[in-house]
């Protein structure tokens, strides 16, 4: 890719997004793309910038991530995020972390100030306390719309993970390239409804659900964590782009192995090294939208 030249993508998730919720997520991702553009444009880094922009969807309700997660078994909310450099391949993750606002900068934290990638559970809420951030009673974090779904879920005794791509908001993520020509990407999600407390899905294992590298792109992942998890989404899709394909090209056919391999529901937004976006789904709705320094407004999607 050319020096002084930037591109950002992100995604609000893969699933059958009822129509009186797109304009919703259509309004978040706008937001969170202008917020990214603004630092990029700056010269800030891709590393900033795909933080910058998934705290914004962090932060609002509409999306499975921060504010808007789903809720465990037992009413409680646990979230994973993940971010990765591809300047120097450092990244940070967390899981199943409660009672933090804005998981990705955690995992920002865990990327800058430890020789670890990944902090789970109780070691994790103190790496996070000792850096400064502030516990929020779960309370923050609830909301009404997803108190009654648990209770209608609890009820029907047949629902399995795989269904939630019918009835959930969706995980968040963002790829950038910076004029410099580095690449990044950050994921963050609340899960899957009703989920069992303690499980972890794609979007905090570097590979799975987020992936970036410089010369090669960057990746993130969508949709049904546990069928992510077994083919290495985020990687297939990276290796497809180093063999020479097109950001385009690789993300179709990683979403095409995940449907042939194991049935799999997922959604991908990736930039390769030159530039170029490749978004691709195999469920009813994506949310998605990109901006670069050669447009002047937003592209932002749904259907």
């Amino acid at each position: 890719m050319s020096k002084n030249r930037f591109t950002l993508a992100v995604h609000g998730g893969a699933w059958e997004i009822p129509d009186n919720l797109e304009k919703a997520h259509l309004k978040g991702m706008k937001r969170a793309l202008n917020k990214g553009q603004e630092c990029l444009s700056r010269r800030g880094s891709a590393l900033d910038a795909v933080e910058k922009a998934v705290i914004i969807m962090e932060n609002d309700p509409i999306f499975d991530a921060g504010k808007g997660s789903v809720l465990n078994t037992d009413g409680s909310v646990e979230m994973d995020a993940s971010i990765m450099d591809g300047k120097n391949l450092e990244a940070g993750a967390v899981a199943a972390l409660r009672n933090f606002a804005n998981p990705i900068c955690i995992s920002r934290r865990i990327l800058e100030n430890t020789e670890h990638i990944l902090l789970a559970g109780k070691g994790c809420e103190q790496f996070a306390l000792g850096q400064g951030f502030k516990k929020v009673p779960v309370e923050d974090l609830l909301t009404e719309r997803e108190l009654l779904r648990l209770k209608e879920l609890k009820k029907n005794k047949q629902y399995k993970t795989e269904y939630s791509f019918s009835n959930k908001r969706g995980t968040v993520g963002a790829v950038a390239v910076d004029i410099n020509g580095n690449i990044a990407a950050a994921t963050s999600t609340g899960g899957t409804p009703k989920k069992i407390p303690g499980r972890v899905g794609d979007t905090s294992i570097i590979g799975c659900g987020t992936y970036a590298e410089n010369g090669v792109g960057g990746v993130s992942c969508t949709g049904w964590g546990e069928s992510i998890m077994k083919i290495m989404l985020a990687k297939e899709t990276a290796e497809k782009m180093r063999s020479g394909s097109s950001a385009q090209k690789a993300a179709e056919y990683a979403i095409d192995l995940l449907h042939r391999r194991c049935n799999g529901l997922a959604g991908i937004i990736c930039i390769d090294n030159k530039g170029r976006i490749g978004i691709y789904f195999n469920t009813p709705k994506m949310a998605r939208g990109y901006i670069s320094s050669e447009i002047d407004e937003p592209v932002i999607k749904v259907k």
